[in-house]
C-alpha cells in the first residue's frame, strides 16, 4: 500500500465515521445540549478536514496541491463561474417548474423579495464556517489527492461524491433539528437520502472540476456558500412549495434532480475544457 492510498483511506474513515464517533461521544458524556450545539457535531464537522491537514503536515502529502492559494489573477473566470452557475441553473429550473406546475411560488408574493434577499444573506453567513471545513476536506484534500494518483476524473468525483454523501448521514439522522428537517422535507427521510445520493454525483463533478481547473479551493467554497444561501430559504422559509413528485424533480434547489443534472452538464463541460487544455 502506497503512502497516498493509506492517507486517502484514513481521511475516508474519518469522513464516514467521524459523525458516528461524535454521536457516541455525546451519548457517553450525557450531552444535554441540542445535538447541533454539541461536541459531537464539532467532531463530525471538523474531523475529515483536520485529518487531511494532519496528513499533509505529517503524513507525507505536502502542501503543493492543497489549493490554499486564491489564484485570482489567473483564475478570475472560475470565481465568476462559482458565483453565477447556481443562480442561472436555478432560474432555468424555476422556469421549467412553472411550465409543469411543479412548484408554487406564492411565498414570494406574500413575503416579498426583500425578505428572500435577507434570508439569502443570513444563509450565506451561516454557511461560511461549515463550508470551510467541508471544502478543505473534499476539494482541499480528497479530489487533488485522488488526482495525484491518476484516478480517472469521473471516478475521482464519484468516490468524493459517495464519501461526501456518507458524511451527511449522521447530520440528517441525529444532529439536525428534527422539526426543522421535517419542515424542509417533502418526501420521507430515506427517500430524501436516496435522492441525495443521486444528486451528489453530478454536483461533485461540478465542484471537483472547478477545483482542478482553478487550482484553488476558494472558488468552490464560494460556489458552496452561494448554493446554500440561495437554495435553503426557498423551501425552509416558505418562498416556494413543491407539488408532489414533479416538484421534487424540478425543485430549483440543490437537491432538485433537474438542477443537479444541470450541475453535471456544466461539470462535464469544465472537464472537457480542462482535458483538452492539458
Amino acid at each position: 500500500m502506497t503512502k497516498t492510498i493509506r492517507n486517502i483511506i484514513i481521511v475516508a474513515l474519518f469522513t464516514v465515521g467521524g459523525g458516528w464517533l461524535g454521536i457516541w461521544l455525546n451519548d457517553i458524556t450525557g450531552n444535554t445540549q441540542p445535538p447541533i450545539q454539541s461536541l459531537g457535531v464539532l467532531i463530525w464537522l471538523t474531523s475529515p478536514a483536520l485529518a487531511g491537514l494532519f496528513l499533509r503536515a505529517f503524513g507525507g502529502d505536502g502542501w503543493k496541491d492543497s489549493g490554499f492559494g486564491l489564484n485570482l489573477l489567473s483564475g478570475w473566470k472560475w470565481y465568476l463561474v462559482a458565483v453565477l452557475v447556481y443562480p442561472l441553473a436555478s432560474l432555468l429550473t424555476f422556469g421549467l417548474a412553472a411550465v409543469f406546475k411543479a412548484i408554487s411560488a406564492d411565498g414570494f408574493a406574500a413575503q416579498g423579495f426583500g425578505a428572500y434577499a435577507t434570508a439569502v444573506g443570513i444563509g450565506i453567513a451561516d454557511s461560511l464556517m461549515k463550508n470551510i471545513f467541508e471544502e478543505f476536506a473534499w476539494r482541499g484534500y480528497l479530489t487533488p489527492r485522488l488526482d495525484a494518483m491518476k484516478v480517472h476524473p469521473i471516478l475521482n468525483h464519484l468516490i468524493v461524491g459517495i464519501l461526501w454523501w456518507s458524511w451527511h448521514l449522521p447530520y440528517y439522522y441525529y444532529f439536525l433539528d428534527k422539526a426543522m428537517l421535517q419542515s424542509y422535507l417533502t418526501v420521507s427521510l430515506p427517500v430524501f437520502l436516496v435522492i441525495g445520493l443521486f444528486v451528489m454525483f453530478p454536483t461533485a463533478i461540478l465542484f471537483g472540476e472547478l477545483r482542478l481547473l482553478s487550482k484553488s479551493v476558494w472558488p468552490v467554497f464560494i460556489l458552496h456558500c452561494v448554493i446554500n444561501g440561495v437554495s435553503t430559504p426557498l423551501i425552509l422559509n416558505g418562498f416556494i412549495k413543491l407539488n408532489g413528485w414533479m416538484g421534487v424533480v424540478f425543485a430549483p434547489t440543490n437537491e432538485g434532480i433537474v438542477t443537479s443534472i444541470l450541475f453535471g452538464v456544466v461539470g462535464l463541460m469544465l472537464y472537457q475544457y480542462r482535458t483538452k487544455k492539458v
